[in-house]
């Protein structure tokens, strides 16, 4: 799918997920409208994946996420086209576009990930929260394979593949490992809320090769990022007020910048950048944090 044609990419990134609250959330269909509605009040286009928390209410999660795929501007998708096995629902992928008019506008130059971490474990002897599952990993490796194939193909395609950005909402066991190499840029104030098991989708990530990033919500007072394994693994920090934050400490959605490189010719090319900052909901709207998370021009592109 084509998202956008432009020279600048930017993704707002809430709490990934718990889009509703259920202690809050009576009219769940109302709820999302409302949690969506400064999207499409300014027509923005937008996408959603779900959380732990937003089955909770009167809607399953597959009626939450049948609602939000009929919202105005959304991006959403149930689940892949042609796909009935898969876990979960609101796993897809997002094809960013070059510009217009240029040797990439029927390329991708940055592919989105979205998938379904689930809720809690439905495995009796394992406790905790849920996980992404292998039919998920499936999906993905073959989705990410065929998006390389086809970037590859292509004679403006340069040696290595388009940029990719994985959401959901769970993060993954090795977040602690981010934190233990202290080599992250932002603030860990919560405990990392993973599964008790390790499914094993990061290394999946790793040998695909075009993942660049990994976002995720769940623990609302974190909102680290940092390198591990040549992947940014990165949280959203708190967003919404529906859920529980820390006095004193603003509300934040993290921003996600992806810029095309311009070439000899003044025509646009692939991706040259992903940067990324937080904004704050203080007087001042601050922006902290500013990252860079890939750039080609860097060797190994971190």
């Amino acid at each position: 799918m084509k998202v956008l044609k432009a020279n600048c990419f930017m993704l707002l990134q809430s709490d990934e997920g718990d889009n509703i609250y259920a202690a809050d959330a009576t009219d769940a269909a109302r709820s999302l409208d409302a949690a969506f509605s400064p999207a499409i009040s300014a027509s923005i286009p937008w996408a959603a994946v779900l959380g732990n928390h937003d089955q909770e209410s009167a809607l399953s999660r597959e009626g939450v996420m049948k609602h939000i795929v009929t919202l105005k501007h959304t991006l959403s998708q149930l689940n892949p086209a042609g796909i009935d096995l898969i876990d979960g629902y609101g796993n897809y992928n997002l094809e960013v576009h070059g510009v217009e008019g240029s040797g990439f506008e029927n390329n991708s130059v940055l592919n989105l990930y979205f998938l379904d971490s689930g809720d809690y474990s439905k495995v009796p002897s394992i406790s905790g929260y849920d996980w992404i599952k292998p039919s998920q990993q499936l999906w993905f490796q073959r989705t990410s394979l065929e998006l390389q194939r086809a970037y590859m193909s292509k004679p403006e395609a340069q040696k290595a593949p388009a940029p990719g950005l994985v959401y959901f909402h769970i993060p993954l066991p090795e977040f602690t490992s981010v934190v233990d190499s202290s080599n992250y840029t932002g603030v860990k104030q919560d405990p990392i809320s993973s599964a008790s098991v390790n499914s094993g989708f990061f290394t999946t990530l790793v040998e695909a090769g075009d993942v660049k990033a990994v976002f995720n919500g769940h623990d609302h007072l974190n909102d680290f990022c940092g390198e591990y394994t040549g992947i940014q693994l990165c949280y959203a920090g708190g967003f919404g007020y529906h859920a529980y934050g820390k006095a004193g400490w603003a509300r934040r959605a993290r921003v996600v910048v992806a810029t095309l490189e311009k070439t000899e010719e003044a025509s646009w090319g692939p991706l040259k950048s992903i940067k990324t900052w937080k904004r704050l909901d203080d007087r001042s709207l601050s922006t902290i944090d500013v990252q860079v998370l890939w750039s080609n021009n860097t060797p190994g592109g971190t």
